[in-house]
């Protein structure tokens, strides 16, 4: 039987995207609690992590985007704590990249329809040292939650004690336990100063989804149905992404579910490709609202699908040299009534108090002095979240000048 599938506006899909993750909600007017953060993951599904921290963290971003002002340990104690009545909500695991999800999607991450990650090159190199994995795990499971220095240092005390020939070099140590770690026979048990501490997965997971057993089309299938809901619509390529499936596993579970119902073929205005929306997506008649998007807000992932959205090309320019950067270092695309108008260079300057705007930059055709307007008053409220006095606005960027008289 022939799909057909229906025509959809680009502006009806950007506003299919944007309520699909949560940018048609209003803020909540009391401060945010743990139902709220609730409510963000089942939008988004997922929070990448990132070792760079120039403004703030990556993975407490998307819910200030998303939330406005909140404390961060609502993250932390859903991540990172586990208390009798109040057990975690997310764990860690290579999903899009290094991510935060809910414990429940555990089961669909290890039913083998994800791809195995970087991490699946130190096998070999692991494997060539007998014993080296159950002694980590023995570290582990005696001492955790453990860094990996600290797994290195009782390797060494067991290693004198075993006599010559019974130790590795260090950095092997550090590989096997990322390795473990991809597996998933290690996860984060919790954080020190953004550390990873491991621990035994059995101790991290509850029993009951530690114990389901999922095949892998069952595997792909809930996967690329998050991956739906989390983008309203997208095409097949922007589904696999999200959870970085491989394209054959991604394209069964996508037939599937067309099959099924749970998506729709569309096309979409000025795509080439088909794209599928998810049957529970919305499409608001409008987008109200402002928000600062971090490189690794998950409306943004995708930047070929950015640029077919919304008109924005966005690339991230952390590993670009200085001289050769277009717009800076760790740049915010700032979203505004539904489009992305503008980008700002920001870094949290601890040491004078400050949010700092290294860069600003309008799109073109915007109205410059209402973008301005919006984003001074976003820039505040984003230094007051994260405790500094005020905001500093450098020279570089046709926005510098009018945002700095809006801030004035």
């Amino acid at each position: 039987m022939q799909t057909i599938s229906l025509p959809l506006s680009l502006a009806a899909a950007r506003r299919t995207a944007l309520a699909a993750q949560g940018f048609a909600d209003p803020r909540p007017a009391s401060p945010p609690t743990r139902r709220h953060l609730s409510r963000v993951l089942s939008r988004v599904q997922l929070l990448q992590l990132d070792s760079v921290n120039v403004a703030v963290r990556a993975h407490y971003m998307p819910l200030f985007s998303r939330l406005g002002a909140y404390e961060p340990a609502l993250v932390d104690d859903a991540a990172w704590e586990h208390r009798p009545r109040r057990p975690r909500l997310l764990v860690e695991s290579w999903a899009h990249e290094a991510s935060l999800l809910p414990v429940e999607d555990w089961p669909l991450l290890r039913s083998g329809a994800k791809r195995d990650g970087w991490w699946r090159h130190y096998a070999q190199e692991v494997e060539t040292v007998p014993g080296l994995v159950e002694d980590i795990l023995a570290v582990v499971k005696d001492q955790g939650p453990i860094g990996a220095g600290a797994i290195e240092k009782a390797l060494e005390t067991e290693a004198v004690r075993r006599g010559p020939g019974a130790w590795w070099e260090r950095s092997l140590v550090k590989r096997a336990c990322e390795y473990l770690f991809g597996l998933g026979q290690l996860t984060t048990g919790t954080r020190r100063s953004f550390e990873r501490l491991y621990d035994l997965t059995e101790r991290v997971i509850p029993p009951e989804v530690l114990s389901r057993r999922v095949s892998v089309e069952e595997g792909a299938r809930g996967l690329i149905e998050r991956s739906a809901r989390a983008l309203g619509v997208g095409t097949e390529p922007d589904l696999r992404d999200y959870y970085r499936l491989g394209p054959d596993v991604s394209r069964r579970a996508v037939a599937d579910l067309v099959e099924a119902g749970t998506l729709e073929p569309v096309r979409v205005d000025g795509w080439r490709a088909v794209a599928y929306r998810h049957s529970a997506a919305r499409t608001p008649r409008t987008i109200r609202g402002r928000a600062l998007l971090c490189p690794f807000d998950p409306l943004i992932w995708e930047r070929a699908r950015t640029e077919r959205l919304f008109g924005f090309r966005y690339r991230i320019e952390i590993y670009v040299p200085e001289p050769k950067r277009e717009y800076g270092y760790y740049v915010f695309p700032f979203l505004l009534d539904g489009a992305l108008c503008a980008r700002v260079d920001l870094k949290s300057d601890r040491a004078a108090g400050v949010l700092r705007v290294q860069g600003a930059f309008a799109e073109p055709d915007v109205d410059t002095p209402r973008v301005s307007a919006e984003l001074a008053a976003e820039l505040r409220h984003m230094a007051e979240w994260l405790g500094l006095d005020g905001v500093a606005v450098g020279k570089r960027g046709d926005l510098a000048t009018p945002l700095r008289r809006a801030l004035a």
